[in-house]
């Protein structure tokens, strides 16, 4: 369980130096004219925006906004008539006078006159007239279009929306409708088709100020964030099935966190190092010091039962990387080759190597027809599933001790290219990105949707990294032991809600994502902890490799102890045999 001195090969112990639009404003389509738009209640004058009477305990909820919300809420619901009511009884309007005229007009194609309309409601400056204007103008453009009035039609562009003086591309592209009509709403005219009324004005909606429209399902909008925010800081929410109620306040219970050993795995002979699950979860692969790797087989009831032993490599094995289809597996061996394994036979089926060089790390391309592995003379290669090597990316693109990603899009290549820096190298516009930290970086991990990168450190930090667009360092957790070895973490959970990490204190760490706030750390393994994966189709199933040769499964308190036929305290004997790197047991 100690280190490696230092004339070894370097390994995973090598010690580390330093929709569909449901209703508009009131309920309105372009068959039902608007609510409220009768004369009484549009002669009623909207309430001031300045009256300060709040609802509510904390006082920051003013009412006028409160009531128009749930007027707005009520019509887009259907409840037309109890809308109205909440108008008269409450003396308060979803909206002005103005405004419903101006929203009667656009629905009923009464152009002219709405952008007559339009200058006549307040607060609004001359650029949202002149943009809301422009879009009305377009629509009756290309109605008239439609209904082959061609002189009209390039009239309006002339005299109306052209002095307008906006939105030049636009107007080009009205203009090469009149060239070609009929054509309007083709696929050929994709970025000129004809939208429905209905449509028109929920864009107008969102141009002009919400105090003078209000947003369309505003309201739900309101309680869908509040929902979002109490899940999000619940510090265990971790169940797809987990119903929220708007009657209380949401909060899970610590039995959503797989934190209760299930089952005990000792195939291994010697240190565990690696293991991932397969992307659909069915599958569990684990590499180690004892120069061999195991694919695990998850049944229905979870249980884990040992598949095929893989042996055939000359050093230890360091890491594992599963196919995009699950099919295949394959195995890197500590500054030596990449061998393809088949899962369903156990089958090497070819090995990867460079004469005179080691391949120090493994990953596939995201349509599995190509893999790429760091070599240890610090390049990246691509090679063909025959072995012919198709690309190779020289200099300083990794290092001895290297993990290797590639996003899910093929297009970038994620490799530890210093001590202290990770390369992310966009392999088709050949332009190279770098996360900088101030400390010798262990090992990373990719997020499932590409975004993050999380980075282990010699410091016992993790830091967190968005890599979309400038990188920015966005979280940092602590709190795991981590002194001479590679430690790996990995994210888990509904939509990635946690992170795990091992730790050289014998415990699993969780953290949760957001919050940054240590919530589980779990006993039970002898050594050190060397690598998590976390089952990315079951929330609740977690995995853990160590120096004590063991893998532990782990699960939510409520799960019970997996009972497999054969097993002993947990231990897993049956094996379909021992495969070699010649395909012959």
């Amino acid at each position: 369980m100690g280190g490696v001195e230092d004339e070894e090969p370097a390994t995973k112990r090598m010690k580390l130096s330093s929709g569909e639009l449901r209703g508009l404003s009131n309920g309105t389509s372009l068959i039902d004219p608007v609510a409220g738009s009768s004369r009484d209640l549009m002669a009623r004058p909207l309430p001031s925006a300045g009256d300060d009477e709040v609802v509510g305990s904390k006082g920051v909820i003013k009412r006028v906004e409160f009531v128009r919300i749930i007027a707005k809420a009520l019509y887009s619901l259907g409840y037309k008539k109890s809308g109205a009511h909440l108008e008269e009884e409450s003396g308060i309007s979803v909206h002005s006078a103005v405004v419903n005229l101006f929203m009667q007009q656009v629905l009923d194609g009464n152009w002219n006159e709405s952008v007559n309309t339009l200058h006549k409601i307040r607060e609004l400056d001359e650029k949202i007239i002149k943009s809301a204007s422009f879009l009305i103008l377009e629509q009756k453009f290309l109605e008239l279009l439609k209904e082959d009035k061609l002189m009209d039609a390039l009239k309006t562009l002339r005299t109306e929306i052209t002095p307008l003086c906006i939105n030049g591309p636009r107007v080009h592209e009205l203009s090469s409708c009149l060239v070609a009509p009929s054509l309007l709403g083709s696929r050929a005219q994709d970025n000129v088709r004809l939208k429905s009324r209905t449509k028109l004005l929920e864009e107008l909606q969102e141009l002009l100020p919400p105090t003078i429209m209000i947003p369309e399902r505003r309201l739900e909008h309101l309680v869908e964030q509040a929902l979002v925010l109490q899940k999000d800081a619940c510090f265990f929410h971790n169940s797809v099935n987990e119903q929220m109620s708007l009657y209380t306040d949401h909060r899970c219970g610590s039995e959503q966190i797989p934190s209760r050993t299930l089952q005990i795995l000792q195939a291994h002979s010697d240190e565990v190092w690696f293991l991932q699950f397969s992307h659909n979860g069915k599958y569990l692969a684990s590499s180690s010091n004892d120069r061999s790797a195991i694919i695990w087989e998850v049944d229905a009831n979870g249980a884990l039962s040992l598949k095929h032993k893989l042996c055939g490599h000359q050093k230890p094995v360091s890491s594992v990387s599963w196919s995009p289809d699950n099919r295949q597996l394959l195995t890197c061996g500590v500054e030596e080759a990449v061998r393809r394994w088949d899962v369903a036979s156990g089958e090497c089926l070819h090995v990867y190597e460079k004469p005179g060089l080691g391949l120090v790390s493994c990953g596939w391309f995201p349509d599995g027809k190509w893999i790429f592995s760091g070599v240890n003379d610090k390049s990246i290669c691509m090679w063909g599933l025959d072995g012919k090597e198709l690309e190779c990316w020289k200099g300083q693109r990794t290092l001895r001790i290297s993990d290797l990603e590639i996003t899910s899009d093929g297009k970038q290549v994620i490799s530890i290219c210093r001590e202290n820096a990770i390369l992310l190298l966009d392999r088709e516009a050949k332009v190279e990105r770098w996360i900088e930290e101030d400390q010798t970086i262990t090992s990373f991990s990719l997020s499932k949707d590409n975004k993050h990168l999380l980075v282990n450190l010699l410091n016992q930090e993790i830091h967190l990294w968005n890599i979309q667009g400038d990188v920015k360092l966005v979280a940092k957790y602590t709190g795991h032991k981590r002194s001479r070895f590679v430690i790996r973490s990995c994210f888990g959970g509904i939509d990635q809600a946690f992170i795990a990490s091992g730790s050289e204190d014998s415990q699993v760490y969780i953290w949760h994502r957001l919050t940054g706030e240590l919530i589980e750390a779990l006993p039970g393994h002898s050594g050190a902890v060397n690598c998590v994966s976390w089952n990315p189709v079951n929330p609740h199933m977690l995995a853990s490799a160590s120096d004590d040769r063991t893998i532990r499964i782990w699960g939510g308190l409520n799960t019970q102890n997996v009972k497999c036929g054969g097993c002993d305290g947990g231990t897993l004997s049956n094996s379909n045999g021992v495969h070699y790197s010649n395909g012959k047991a």
